[in-house]
């Protein structure tokens, strides 16, 4: 299908990015050479006023939007877009001395001087007052501007405070979870463990290094508290603006799902993203990684763009920031290597991205960002390579103006889930390094991307019904209502796969009874008895279907109930039992695999899975190694993407009896076609 854009003024795709002309006030000559370059770059929109609170309120109760007014109307002017952002991502100095109760307590109980940003409590009465004012202000100001398409409301929210007003929210946020019945509380975090029963609501507070933070339920309400309080924090800066003009679309910028963002993860994006219009985030990769693969690098990458297409069943996301060639904070800031970064921008359009913004349109002059890859350096010109890609690239997305709106229908989903992998990552088991839940999830994805086989990335509760494939690597947690569905829609006629440590805990995080995979047991067919985290080279292989695979990281004693066994463990104390187990449920069947290992397994249980379901690839033919194919459409006209992310050209077999138009020249194309190192190819058919 074919959903519409952002704006009546948006005609395709958003090329731009977060501009910042209120470091620059002191020097109006330098933004007068930013309209200038801003046409040769061939861009369109650009975000502003992120961090522009102390350039608007300069002290407490004076406004000047004079600067705001004069950027405003001259990008009107000049044809451009603008994402107005709501700066509540970091708050001038005043605000921090005059109302010390606005900076978070951390969980050491020591309250944060003021500095950084993120660093503001989302529960405090005053900070909410004082940003209702800034938004109110800005709303009534902007909204009818003929620039503005979209607020940006703060910015990559995150982080989370332990003051005394947010200890009282907390117990208010559990006295509504539990009925007001502290005994339910008890039953539920499992309070008898060290005789940490509480008999008085007052005792309860968030998790503390110096205090509690072995009470694993207690740990995961916590989390799931500071999310729904960032929830709340975000419907109430949006209320101001939608009292003005409803109309018009707001979003806030979500992270990638890399562990360097793994503190933005606090964030229950699933639960976020219906608060919201349209779902953003900023992708910022490590493109070049020693012992890591460009092509592995592409797949994760397409992981995280999925999961965002997902979060709204499909409805195109936006990037909002990337870097055109490198970041400041990486331990070692490799540049982007020459046509990477148009590359890895077709890679986004590619799973479903209208837009590519970057961070930052120019570099600023000082303090922590000023090194942080930019459109336009400090040399301040267009003759830089950066900037003669971001040209180029701008020119191709106006060519491709058409896809924007197109989606994805993906007859295959993948089980990542945000509650999930806070519960695995503070279970005291397995690997208590790294238990490699992402990890697991995108080595299931990685086969169907090399296969041309469009995914899903959904929660537990996304809608099964209208996958063929549901995969649910470590589904340690079973929430209420899951496995039921799992079972309907296995039953109906789905093909389900379960992997090791699933159906272990409930909700709040207490183990099932009577053997595991807990509420999935009887569908799978199998008891897991045990797990066993193995050290590296430890020897176990797979045998099934004639061929032997590695194991890596973990591997379970299970005994097949039900179900038919697949494949054997050879080795390590585990000879002979069960490693892979099918069972036949009605129309569907759920199938279980008992280790972690290597990638060949998977894309070698995946490549005949989907020959037998008839799953649909987007090219008949084989893709050779290090290709990406994706596919969008609206369902009338295809668009499919053909990417190179290996270090040579590589020869891509099209269907023959279908003519092919490339979209950026107008040609036709079939049979075999070349696509060279980090290039791609864009073929409409």
């Amino acid at each position: 299908m074919r959903y519409p854009l952002i704006h009546e003024n948006v005609k395709g795709f958003l090329h731009g990015g977060d501009y910042n002309p209120d470091q620059w006030l002191h020097m109006p000559e330098i933004i007068e050479e930013d309209y200038r370059l801003m046409k040769l770059a061939n861009t369109n929109t650009f975000s502003l006023n992120i961090f522009g609170w102390s350039a608007i309120e300069r002290t407490e109760g004076e406004f000047d939007f004079g600067w705001l007014d004069k950027i405003m109307d001259r990008l009107a002017e000049e044809g451009s877009h603008v994402i107005l952002a709501t700066p509540s991502g970091a708050r001038p100095a005043w605000l921090s001395q005059t109302y010390p109760e606005v900076l978070r307590v951390e969980k050491n109980r020591v309250r944060n001087l003021h500095g950084l940003r993120h660093n503001h409590c989302f529960t405090s009465p005053v900070y909410r007052e004082k940003v209702r004012i800034m938004n109110e202000k800005l709303a009534e100001r902007y909204a009818n501007h003929p620039s503005l398409i979209m607020w940006h409301i703060s910015n990559e929210y995150g982080g989370e405070c332990h003051c005394d007003l947010c200890q009282d929210a907390f117990r208010t946020w559990l006295k509504e979870k539990y009925n007001n019945d502290l005994e339910q509380l008890n039953q539920a975090w499992w309070t008898g463990f060290w005789s940490h029963r509480f008999n008085d609501w007052s005792q309860v507070e968030s998790p503390a290094p110096h205090g509690e933070n072995m009470v694993h339920g207690m740990n995961l309400d916590w989390r799931r508290f500071v999310s729904d309080q960032t929830i709340d924090f975000y419907k109430h800066e949006i209320a101001p603006l939608r009292a003005v003009d409803p109309s018009i679309p707001v979003t806030t910028n979500f992270m990638g799902n890399y562990p360097h963002m793994r503190p933005f993860l606090g964030i229950d994006y699933n639960k976020f993203a219906k608060e919201m219009d349209i779902v953003t985030w900023d992708s910022y990769p490590p493109w070049h990684i020693e012992g890591q693969t460009t092509t592995k690098l592409a797949s994760d990458v397409g992981f995280v763009h999925d999961l965002y297409r997902s979060l709204k069943d499909g409805q195109p996301f936006l990037i909002m920031e990337n870097t055109p060639s490198l970041v400041n904070w990486h331990d070692i800031n490799k540049t982007k290597e020459e046509g990477v970064h148009a590359l890895s921008a077709i890679q986004a359009v590619a799973h479903g991205a209208d837009s590519i913004l970057y961070f930052q349109w120019r570099q600023g002059r000082g303090a922590s960002e000023k090194f942080h890859g930019a459109v336009v350096d400090h040399s301040g010109t267009e003759h830089t390579r950066v900037f003669q890609e971001v040209a180029r690239l701008g020119d191709e997305l106006n060519k491709l103006q058409p896809v924007a709106g197109t989606s994805v229908a993906p007859e295959v989903a993948v089980v990542f889930d945000f509650e999930n992998n806070w519960a695995i990552d503070d279970a005291q088991a397995l690997n208590n390094i790294n238990k490699k839940y992402s990890e697991q999830c995108q080595a299931h994805y990685h086969s169907f991307w090399k296969q041309g086989i469009p995914v899903d990335v959904i929660s537990m509760e996304g809608d099964f019904s209208k996958y063929k494939v549901l995969v649910g690597p470590m589904l340690y947690m079973i929430k209420p209502g899951v496995a039921e569905r799992i079972e309907a829609f296995v039953k109906a006629g789905g093909t389900f796969i379960a992997t090791y440590w699933s159906g272990i805990v409930n909700e709040n995080d207490l183990c099932f009874l009577g053997g595991f995979p807990g509420p999935l047991k009887n569908l799978l067919g199998v008891w897991a008895e045990e797990i066993d985290s193995l050290y590296p080279e430890h020897g176990i292989k797979v045998s099934t279907a004639g061929r032997t695979y590695n194991v890596t990281d973990y591997c379970e004693r299970v005994h097949a109930n039900e179900a038919e066994v697949l494949g054997t463990f050879e080795s390590g104390g585990y000879d002979k039992r069960p490693a892979l187990t099918v069972n036949q449920v009605e129309a569907g069947k759920a199938y279980y695999m008992a280790s972690s290992n290597e990638q060949r397994f998977y894309d070698d249980f995946y490549s005949e899975l989907a020959t037998e379901l008839s799953l649909t690839r987007i090219l008949d033919a084989a893709i050779p190694g290090g290709v990406s194919v994706q596919k969008r459409t609206d369902g009338e006209t295809d668009y499919v993407f053909v990417m190179n992310f290996s270090e040579e050209a590589q020869q891509v077999e099209l269907e023959s009896n279908i003519q092919y138009i490339n979209a950026l020249t107008g040609t036709a194309r079939s049979g075999i076609i070349t696509v060279e190192a980090y290039n791609y190819m864009i073929l409409s058919k």
